[in-house]
């Protein structure tokens, strides 16, 4: 999935995430405009996993 495919699906893919992820919080998941990396890596640190295991992840949901 690329950036133009989560920016379009963002709040559902939000969604699912949290609901998979239930220790997850909207700070967690707030998207910016730009900002990928820092989304990315707030996910990895909270989830502990790598950058393409988080990206997969999204990928597949």
């Amino acid at each position: 999935m690329n950036t133009t495919e989560i920016k379009g699906n963002w709040n559902e893919l939000k969604g699912k995430l949290k609901q998979q992820y239930a220790d997850l919080t909207d700070d967690d998941l707030l998207y910016a405009e730009g900002k990928e990396d820092e989304l990315y890596g707030r996910l990895q640190q909270k989830l502990g996993k790598s950058k393409e295991e988080v990206q997969q992840m999204i990928s597949d949901l």
